[in-house]
C-alpha cells in the first residue's frame, strides 16, 4: 500500500513536470513582453503572408474586384466555374511554399502571421458542415515553419457575416457578425475547432481573432459595444480546449481603436494595432503605448507597410525603440516594390483587368466582355507560374528597411 501510494505520488510529479515542459515550450507574455520557449524576452518580427488564403483584388491590380467573392467571379466568368476552381487550387499550391518560408527565415524574420477566410473550413451556406482545405493548408503553412523555426501567428480575416463590413472581409458590405447570432456562433465554433487542433502545437504563436473588425464608415457607437463581448466569448470557448497559446485581440475601425476595451480578460492577451500612411512618428502609437502600460499588456502591431523604404525603415526603427512586435503587410504582390517578393505581370494582363473592368451585368455583357480578352485565360496560367518564389524578383531595399538580410 505505501509503495502504491509513493508510485502515485511519483506519477503525479512526473505529470506535473510535463505539463510545465509542455507550458514552457509556448510563446508566452510576462507583463508588456513576449517571452520565447526558453524563457528570454523576445520582439516578433514578421510579415503577413496576405494575398494567399484571402485573395485581394489590388494585389492583382483588379480595384474592380477587390474582394475574394468578386475576384472569384471574374475568373469563373472568363474561364468556367470548373476551370476556376482548378486555378485556386494551383494559386494556393504555388503562392505560398515552402521555399517561400525557407527564405523568410534566412532573411531574418522570426515569424509570419497567416491570414484565412472561413470559407476554406466551411461553406458559406452549409452551417454545421465542415470541410474544405483550411487545416490542409495552415497544416502545410505550419510545418514549414517547424522546419523553419518560425512562429506562427493565424489571423481570421474573413469572418462569418463579415466583421469589417468592407473588401478585405469577403463580406456582403456590412459587418452583420455583430448583429446575427448565427455568424457568431459560427466563428465561435470555428475557432475551437482550430484551437482543438493546434492545442500542442508550440510553432503558433497565438490566434489573432478577427481582422481589422468594424470599419469606419459604419455607426460605430452602435457596434462598437458588441466586439469586446464577442470577443470574450471566443476566448471562453478557445480556453476550454486550449490553454497554451496567445489570443490577439484588434481594437475596433481597422484596429485602431482600443477605447472598446476594458481591462484584460485573460492572462495570455495581445493588443493588436495596424498602421498604415501616418507619420513614422512615435505620436501615432503613443495612446497604445499609454494602454500597454496602463494595463501591463504586449502590444503587436499588426499590420503597416504600403509605403516607400524610408517610412518602412522609420517606422519599424520606432516599433523596436519602444519594444513593440511587429508584422508588415504583405510578403507578395504583383509588380510592386512595397513588399518583400513582386511578381513579374504576366503577358496579356492588361486583357484580364480589362475584362474585371467591364461591365458584367448580364449574360450578354459577360459574353462581350469575353470576347475582347481572348488570350486573357494565358494571363491566369502564366500568373501561377510567375508568383512561384523562384520566379519571383526580391525587394532588397524592403528587406533592408525591415532590419532583415537582403540576398
Amino acid at each position: 500500500m505505501i509503495r502504491h501510494a509513493l508510485c502515485l505520488l511519483l506519477s503525479l510529479s512526473f505529470l506535473g513536470t510535463l505539463d510545465a515542459a509542455e507550458s514552457a515550450a509556448f510563446v508566452t507574455v510576462n507583463g508588456r513582453k513576449f517571452v520565447a520557449p526558453n524563457g528570454s524576452p523576445v520582439v516578433l518580427r514578421g510579415i503577413n503572408l496576405g494575398n494567399w488564403l484571402v485573395p485581394e483584388g489590388y494585389m492583382f491590380r483588379m480595384d474592380s474586384a477587390g474582394s475574394p467573392r468578386l475576384l472569384g467571379k471574374v475568373v469563373a466568368e472568363l474561364i468556367g466555374a470548373d476551370a476556376a476552381r482548378d486555378f485556386w487550387i494551383k494559386f494556393q499550391d504555388n503562392y505560398v511554399t515552402r521555399d517561400d518560408i525557407q527564405f523568410l527565415k534566412r532573411a531574418g524574420f522570426n515569424s509570419v502571421r497567416v491570414p484565412f477566410n472561413y470559407r476554406l473550413f466551411t461553406p458559406e451556406d452549409q452551417p454545421g458542415v465542415w470541410t474544405g482545405r483550411g487545416f490542409e493548408l495552415l497544416d502545410r503553412v505550419i510545418g514549414w515553419c517547424r522546419e523553419a523555426g518560425l512562429w506562427v501567428v493565424l489571423d481570421l480575416h474573413c469572418a462569418p457575416g463579415g466583421q469589417t463590413g468592407d473588401n478585405i472581409d469577403d463580406s456582403w458590405g456590412y459587418p452583420w457578425l455583430y448583429e446575427n447570432a448565427g455568424s457568431q456562433e459560427r466563428t465561435v465554433a470555428l475557432w475551437k475547432k482550430i484551437a482543438e487542433r493546434y492545442k500542442n502545437e508550440p510553432v503558433v504563436a497565438g490566434y489573432d481573432l478577427l481582422n481589422e473588425p468594424i470599419a469606419h464608415h459604419f455607426d460605430v457607437k452602435k457596434l462598437n459595444p458588441h466586439l469586446e463581448p464577442l470577443y470574450q466569448r471566443i476566448v471562453k470557448a478557445i480556453r476550454e480546449v486550449d490553454s497554451n497559446h496567445l489570443v490577439f485581440l484588434e481594437g475596433a475601425q481597422w484596429a485602431s481603436k482600443f477605447e472598446i476595451f476594458g481591462p484584460p480578460f485573460d492572462p495570455k492577451l495581445v493588443y493588436s494595432f495596424h498602421k498604415y500612411w501616418t507619420d513614422p512618428t512615435q505620436q501615432v502609437i503613443q495612446e497604445y503605448l499609454d494602454f500597454a502600460r496602463k494595463y501591463n499588456v504586449p502590444l503587436y502591431m499588426g499590420e503597416s507597410g504600403e509605403n516607400n523604404d524610408d517610412w518602412i525603415r522609420k517606422f519599424r526603427e520606432m516599433l523596436e525603440q519602444n519594444e513593440v512586435s511587429w508584422c508588415f503587410w504583405p510578403y507578395k504582390k504583383l509588380e510592386a516594390a512595397s513588399c518583400v517578393a513582386s511578381i513579374e505581370k504576366p503577358a496579356y494582363f492588361d486583357q484580364l483587368t480589362a475584362f474585371a473592368n467591364k461591365p458584367r451585368d448580364t449574360v450578354e455583357q459577360i459574353r462581350r466582355a469575353r470576347d475582347g480578352a481572348p488570350d486573357a485565360a494565358k494571363a491566369l496560367e502564366a500568373f501561377l507560374e510567375n508568383c512561384r518564389f523562384a520566379n519571383c524578383r526580391v525587394n532588397s531595399g524592403y528587406l533592408r528597411a525591415l532590419g532583415m538580410k537582403a540576398p
